[in-house]
Order: structure tokens, then C-alpha cells, then sequence
């Protein structure tokens, strides 16, 4: 996704849904809403996934008005706005890339804030964004933290290494080796990051509605399955 239409998309969509009364005059309960969370594993094919999910659902919306929304590479950007934090802090709010000795050292010298009060920045705007409905969050421990919504259908997407590597050096223009560490790199950040801030185990498939192997099941039919999960009548709530 482009960066700048991608952020376009994000705040077009915040607008309209702010804009947009949360209950009419003879409503005498919640209105219908859904949002979806994306946990994946590296390679996986999260973010298309996502996109092919996104045309699905804006196809199926009987109220096309405020479309359906991805946030996902964007989100760092909403959180720095929402919150009045300057640019710079963008490069410290990745899943748990940065090693947690870079991440003490540079809180004890005052390069940027605790990473904690980071994550709860990023937890409130994600919390805030569920609410609104018809979003998909991708990573970020969206999924812990809109466990209480039980509007929110929660996925993840796991395959093999193998498959993953090799969807890792296609995607990106790696070799396979630099693809290897990358894929390992990026489950074990993202493992981390859930542990530490939510202690949850992001591989605990009871935080989960549906998990997809994608290395048998291409991402089209994913999407398709995930499509047909959240809008069915018939969807199971998650319990609190």
C-alpha cells in the first residue's frame, strides 16, 4: 500500500465515522458493527490477506458510506497524531523490532518515552478504532486488547517455515538466507512483544476465532473465509 494513500484512506475514514451518528433517534439498542484483528505469523501474507479481505467486505457493506478501513503500517501515524508525539518517535513503536537492552538504554538516556507508555498510546487508539467498526487491525496485540468487544473477530494466520521463507524472498527480493532470519527475526518480536506488555502467548489458538495455514490455503481463499465468518448471521461471539 502506498504510504500517503494509505494514511488518506485511515483519516478519510475516521472522519466519516465521527461524522456519522453512532445510534438513530428510535434506536433502542447497540447498532450492528464489526472490526476484525489480524494476528500473523512472518510470511504469512498478512497485509494481502488484509487487502484482498478489504474489497470483499466494501463489496457486502449495505451502508458503503464509510467503507471498510485497513490499519496497519499506518497506525504508528495515528497514534503520533492522536496523541500530539513528535515524527521521530515513529522508528521506536514497530512489533518489538528494536532489542529490548536498545530499548532500556535509550528510555534511561530520554531518546523517547517508555516503551510502556508507548504501547498504551497504541492500545487506546486501537481500542478507540474497534469501536468505531468496520476496520481491520493487523498486529500490535489488537486482538488482546479488543478481547472484551465481542463484535471483533479475531484471525491468525500461521504456515509452515518453509513456505513462509520462500513467500518472505519472493515478496521482498531476498535471497533465502537473509529471508530465513528475517522470517525468525520478526515471529520471535512479535512473540515477544505480546508476552511482554499483555503476557499472552501470540501461538495460544484460544485468543482466536479462526487460524488459517496459509500454506494450504492460497490468500484469496483466506480472505474468502474470513469474509464469510464475519458476516454470517451465524458467527459465534467470542466469550470475555
Amino acid at each position: 500500500m502506498n504510504s500517503h494513500i494509505g494514511l488518506e484512506n485511515c483519516l478519510s475514514f475516521i472522519n466519516c465515522q465521527l461524522q456519522t451518528p453512532r445510534f438513530s433517534v428510535n434506536a433502542q439498542s447497540k447498532p450492528h458493527r464489526r472490526a476484525i484483528t489480524i494476528s500473523r505469523q512472518s510470511g504469512s501474507g498478512g497485509h494481502s490477506i488484509a487487502e484482498l479481505l478489504l474489497t470483499i467486505l466494501r463489496a457486502r457493506d449495505l451502508e458503503p458510506s464509510c467503507p471498510w478501513t485497513v490499519f496497519d503500517r499506518e497506525l504508528v501515524k495515528k497514534v503520533l497524531e492522536d496523541h500530539h508525539l513528535p515524527g521521530r518517535l515513529e522508528r521506536f513503536m514497530p512489533e518489538d523490532k528494536i532489542s529490548e537492552i536498545t530499548d532500556t538504554m535509550d528510555e534511561l538516556f530520554g531518546l523517547h518515552p517508555p516503551s510502556w507508555t508507548l504501547v498504551h498510546k497504541i492500545a487506546h487508539t486501537i481500542l478507540h478504532l474497534a469501536e468505531l467498526g468496520k476496520v481491520i487491525i493487523i498486529g500490535r496485540g489488537a486482538h488482546v486488547i479488543t478481547r472484551n468487544l465481542d463484535y471483533v473477530f479475531h484471525v491468525r494466520l500461521v504456515g509452515s517455515l518453509e513456505h513462509r521463507v520462500a513467500c518472505m524472498e519472493k515478496v521482498n527480493g531476498i535471497n533465502a538466507r537473509e529471508a530465513f532470519e528475517r522470517v525468525c527475526r520478526e515471529d520471535l518480536g512479535r512473540k515477544r512483544y505480546l508476552k511482554k506488555y499483555f503476557n499472552k502467548d501470540i501461538e495460544d489458538p484460544l485468543l482466536y476465532h479462526l487460524v488459517l495455514n496459509t500454506a494450504v490455503v492460497s490468500h484469496q481463499e483466506a480472505a474468502n473465509l474470513i469474509a464469510d465468518a464475519v458476516t454470517s448471521p451465524a458467527t459465534v461471539r467470542l466469550a470475555a
